[in-house]
């Protein structure tokens, strides 16, 4: 079992092409050979987004903090704290912080199929 501070997990820019402002920690994943799930953790920053973008892959999503719009094939939808979101595999979609404090929220995604054991 792993039990680990949030602050203690490294924080890292979001490098995909077409993101602002975000960074992102890998809180479960391969280094704890979790070959099921990944969870991560995102902070934006105001005025910051993640990529407009989409994957093969679903994304379960809870806002923890902060407010913003959800971009989606269906249009926009404001999003904030207390949130539950699910972005179906191949939807497009971005995260846009349009508050005054960081957005942030946990991310789950599949591990992708490489993931050791």
């Amino acid at each position: 079992m792993k039990v680990q501070a949030l602050a203690n997990h490294e924080q890292t820019a979001v490098s995909m092409p077409g993101a602002e402002g975000a960074k992102m920690r890998m809180l479960v994943g391969p280094n704890e050979g979790a070959s099921n799930f990944h969870m991560r953790h995102f902070e934006v920053a105001p005025g910051g987004y993640t990529p407009h973008h989409q994957h093969d892959y679903e994304h379960e999503i809870l806002i923890l903090r902060g407010s913003g719009t959800a971009a989606s094939e269906q249009g926009d939808r404001d999003i904030r704290a207390g949130d539950v979101i699910w972005v179906a595999p191949n939807e497009m979609h971005q995260f846009r912080n349009t508050g005054r404090e960081p957005l942030e929220f946990i991310c789950l995604i599949p591990a992708p199929k490489n993931c050791a054991q």
